[in-house]
């Protein structure tokens, strides 16, 4: 299982990541505090906290994936 730390700020940002996490065939939860989301829905990531920093957990490999998470990890950014 893997796990990154991500932010995303913004609406866009957020309708990015699920566009990019429903291009995997593999599971993918997006998490803050105890709730744990499907990352591939909209509604389910658009309810959490975008101002704070989410944990991505996976079991796969996607290279294009990764990539994408490269470019949000939390240490890169600030909230908006």
């Amino acid at each position: 299982m893997k796990q990154r730390r991500i932010m995303l700020p913004t609406l866009e940002d957020a309708k990015e990541f699920v566009a990019e996490a429903s291009k995997c065939d593999f599971d993918i939860d997006i998490f803050y505090n105890r709730v744990v989301i499907d990352a591939k829905s909209i509604l389910g990531v658009l309810s959490l906290d975008l101002t704070r920093v989410l944990t991505v957990e996976y079991n796969g490999n996607n290279e294009d994936f990764e990539a994408y998470l490269d470019t949000r990890a939390a240490g890169k950014m600030t909230a908006a």
